[in-house]
């Protein structure tokens, strides 16, 4: 079970990270286990003290922790298949300006007619330019590795993660001014890609040795001719460089872990972190042990990683959900689990956690676990998980009030699929809760301007909030540039994870 003081690693957090940055840019599960084995060989191949050899092995490993920041909007443009979109296009992300061209148009819109996949082909290669592509997973990488507690190497090479050598990357940084830890991930994450493809990977690499690709890394992957296999969790782990660094404040980081699931959709944003108080709100109601409590708390915050393995084309849609739709959803328990279980520290808090969607008859989801093996703190997190979902809005409805949603979640333990003790604590829980007042805005941000970032922060359009709020779309661009000037943020993604932050959603 996890303890506040648990000797908890940052290599093995980052390695359970990096399953979730797998799944969120639609790669196999190991993909960056591989990737950060590889840096960390060539970073020692050429001459690494083991500090810097360890900062380039944990970079390989969450290089991607931005990737959640734009899905809505990269699976609107792509067809609804946001990780089909980035698993096919990523081999020819850091090629030439015709192969990035000719990747989109190959990657948008897989399985649909000719005329479709032309005109998302096009809008497609005109997001690239836009703020919310890698500027803004730069951005939300680097503000949450910032709460994760990394160390500042690893931050910088978040900044710059999609620079080229070239100068051709998002903020023009070229050659040697780009951290080296990140000119390594870079060859060593596309080295992976290429070598999956069944491709020739030295040669792959030569032909962007100067371009996208430090010569001398290059040079440094031909002289070691790697053997690409599948890596070993305790491989990876094993292999960390001294001076070892461990976690200092977990709650801390399962929280950015949180928001790091919770950006991938409009309609899930402080879904986690609303789950997790009311789940230890409640365990306090139903008399637990602090220590159980905690872990409820806990368990609310990362139920959902698996969420980052469904496209957004799921999450997303309006209308009803198809059969095959269904049984993506029901994956994502068994996908929590994965991600949180390789993990021995946090092994406890995975299988609580990826029991949310467990119901009492054996219906849930994805054990369909029935009443004799549902455990007292897996009740009260389903029926958190259900109260959070039931006030908030979905793409499919509007929210319930508390009183709408009680009577719901009273109708479900009637029906035996919940516990009706866990939902009277529940429903106990979410009334005894409001949002503080008297307190000054964070960032130094008028009401106003909260009130309009909130609003952002869901996924609403300028205009959107112009209506709601009854102003117009030019002012709230105003309002938009004082925030960001404010807070320090220059993309959209950015402003939403200060947001969840500092709980200032609409």
């Amino acid at each position: 079970m996890v303890f506040a003081d648990a000797r908890l690693s940052v290599t093995e957090l980052l390695a359970s990270l990096s399953l979730a940055t797998d799944l969120g840019t639609g790669q196999p599960l190991g993909h960056g286990l591989s990737t950060s084995h590889l840096a960390l060989a060539l970073a020692r191949e050429m001459g690494c003290q083991p500090e810097q050899a360890r900062h380039t092995q944990q970079l390989a490993l969450i290089r991607f922790l931005g990737c959640t920041s734009d899905a809505s909007e990269t699976a609107r443009i792509a067809g609804d298949d946001e990780l089909g979109f980035m698993a096919s296009f990523s081999p020819s992300h850091m090629g030439s300006r015709g192969e990035i061209m000719l990747g989109v148009i190959r990657s948008v819109g897989k399985g649909k007619p000719a005329h479709k996949r032309a005109r998302l082909a096009a809008a497609a290669l005109i997001a690239g330019e836009g703020e919310d592509g890698l500027a803004a997973h730069c951005e939300v990488g680097t503000m949450l590795a910032e709460r994760l507690g990394l160390d500042d190497e690893i931050i910088l090479g978040l900044r710059n993660a999609y620079e080229r050598w070239d100068g051709r990357g998002p903020y023009g940084i070229s050659g040697d001014e780009i951290p080296f830890q990140v000119r390594i991930a870079m060859v060593s994450r596309d080295a992976d890609l290429i070598a999956r493809m069944g491709e020739d990977v030295p040669s792959r690499l030569l032909q962007r040795r100067g371009k996208a690709y430090d010569p001398e890394v290059v040079d440094a992957f031909i002289r070691l001719a790697p053997r690409f296999r599948e890596v070993d969790w305790d491989e990876v782990i094993g292999a960390e460089p001294e001076p070892f660094r461990f976690i200092e404040d977990l709650d801390a980081a399962l929280t950015a872990m949180a928001d790091f699931v919770d950006i991938k959709s409009p309609w899930t944003r402080g879904h986690s972190r609303r789950v997790s108080e009311l789940a230890a709100a409640a365990g306090d109601r139903a008399g637990l042990a602090q220590e159980q409590t905690s872990l409820l708390r806990r368990a609310g915050l990362v139920h959902d990683l698996g969420r980052v393995g469904i496209e957004n084309g799921v999450w997303d849609k309006a209308g009803s959900l198809s059969a095959s739709e269904w049984e993506k959803v029901r994956l994502h328990p068994y996908l929590t689990q994965r991600i949180l279980s390789r993990c021995r520290a946090l092994a406890d808090l995975a299988d609580l956690a990826s029991s949310h969607h467990e119901r009492l008859d054996g219906s849930g989801y994805h054990r369909q676990a029935g009443a004799g093996q549902i455990s007292e703190q897996a009740r009260i997190l389903a029926a958190a998980d259900v109260m959070a979902a039931l006030t908030s809005e979905r793409p499919h409805r509007t929210s319930h009030d508390l009183d709408e949603a009680s009577r719901l979640l009273e109708d479900e333990a009637r029906a035996g699929r919940l516990d009706p003790s866990a939902v009277a604590h529940v429903i106990s829980a979410a009334g005894g809760t409001s949002a503080p007042t008297g307190q000054a805005n964070p960032g130094g941000l008028t009401d106003r301007e909260v009130e309009v970032l909130g609003l952002l922060a869901l996924g609403h359009t300028n205009r959107k909030v112009g209506e709601m709020l009854y102003i117009s779309p030019k002012t709230v661009g105003r309002h938009v540039e004082n925030i960001y000037a404010k807070i320090g943020v220059s993309t959209r993604a950015g402003a939403t994870v200060y947001a969840m932050e500092h709980r200032l959603l609409g």
